[in-house]
């Protein structure tokens, strides 16, 4: 689950990490108000978006202006017009795709004075089963440039866990980025503060870019952004509080309702798959013949039939899907369930597309009974080589 950059700071905040003062604005008639509770003389208006890049964007409609989502301001008034020029238009950056999102809401803040840059990230690093720190003196809008063409200008380094965080990996990182005197020992703190809280959190990721060294020589952390585990996230009723619905995909948000696990492409071929490395499988044979999946879906291995047909509704709303692959191994999961789910589906639905059906294991002949009594226009698949060349064929032809 991810959380707005307003959100993101305020938590910082409440463990006293250094941010800048700011407010939310959900309508335009809110700006100049909220702009004027700061003392400015440089006010920062940002569009808040899930996506990165907010800064280099541009919007679709007419009226926004030129500038990306992120601009600066040098009086109130200026500051409410840039706030409203944004507000309900669609930003379009390297992270949101063609289609961009739309900004509901726009955070006003305090300019800061900037003497140097920095970049900084605390990741699940999935090799090590660690906490890592990532840190590099080329912070900004660039980063991903750095990491394709210098990366030895980026530090990494796993936290283990048996010791926690150490004032030395805090001095580490500190000299990595060549700072002195004081902020020696402000990095040192807030590279503590913000491991406490992303374990404390159950945080995925946790980006700072930048993190700047302000024009009186004190850290600050300038923008943020956070993703947390949505797997422990019922343990932090705080957290959960902060989800915008509005900005994750319909279909993942539906998928979310029924506990499937869901997560939407950019292919042409739908995958209803039972287990997620058959899953993961299953998208990697539908490339190797010349295809590209629409969706990561797996049932579980507990599905029920009204779960398998609420699963093909969701993989048949979506305007991309030229064909559907469904490759059932039957252990837990019973292939006349997932036959039953499907024939149900289509029913509802109806069919537009080729469907190919693969089954195997528990009950497979009641499951491919099943399938050849009802009438549906099913191809049938094998196995899984020959499932994705009979897909793959009946999308192409």
């Amino acid at each position: 689950m991810n959380i707005h950059e307003y959100q993101a700071k305020a938590l910082l905040r409440s463990y006293g990490a250094p941010v800048s003062d700011g407010r939310v604005v959900l309508r335009a008639e809110e700006a100049k108000t909220a702009a004027g509770e700061m003392d400015g003389p440089l006010w920062v208006v940002k569009a808040q978006i899930h996506a990165g890049g907010r800064g280099k964007g541009k919007f679709k409609e007419p009226g926004a202006g030129d500038q990306g989502g992120v601009r600066l301001a040098k009086s109130v008034e200026e500051a409410a017009e840039e706030a409203k020029r944004m507000l309900g238009r669609t930003l379009v950056t390297k992270q949101t795709g063609p289609a961009g999102k739309q900004v509901n809401r726009i955070y006003i803040e305090d300019g800061a004075g900037i003497e140097h840059e920095f970049y900084l990230a605390l990741l699940v690093d999935r090799q090590t089963s660690q906490v890592s720190f990532v840190c590099s003196t080329e912070g900004g809008m660039d980063i991903e440039e750095v990491a394709h063409s210098t990366p030895d200008k980026i530090l990494s380094f796993s936290v283990d866990p048996a010791t926690g965080y150490q004032a030395f990996h805090g001095r580490r990182i500190a000299f990595n980025l060549g700072l002195s005197g004081k902020q020696v020992k402000q990095c040192v703190a807030l590279m503590g503060t913000l491991y406490q809280m992303f374990v404390e959190k159950d945080m995925e990721m946790l980006e700072i870019n930048p993190l700047i060294v302000t024009d009186t020589g004190d850290l600050k952390c300038l923008d943020a952004k956070m993703g947390f585990d949505s797997n422990a996230i019922y343990r932090h009723r705080d957290i959960m509080e902060l989800r915008d619905t509005t900005e994750e995909d319909p279909k993942e948000l539906e998928a979310s309702k029924y506990d499937l696990n869901y997560i939407a492409l950019d292919g042409e071929i739908g995958c209803m798959v039972n287990g997620a490395g058959l899953a993961m499988a299953t998208m990697d044979i539908i490339k190797l013949y010349g295809s590209e999946p629409a969706n990561f879906l797996d049932v579980g291995g507990g599905a029920t039939k009204e779960k398998v047909t609420e699963a093909f509704k969701i993989i048949t709303s979506d305007p991309q899907v030229k064909g559907i692959l469904v490759n059932i191994f039957g252990g837990i999961m019973r292939c006349d369930v997932i036959a039953e789910g499907v024939v149900a589906a289509v029913k509802e639905v109806g069919l537009q597309v080729p469907l190919v059906v693969r089954l195997e294991g528990t009950n497979v002949e009641e499951g491919k009974a099943i399938i050849n009594n009802s009438d549906l226009d099913v191809i049938a698949a094998d196995d899984l080589k020959d499932g994705a060349e009979k897909i793959v064929a009946a999308v192409k032809g």
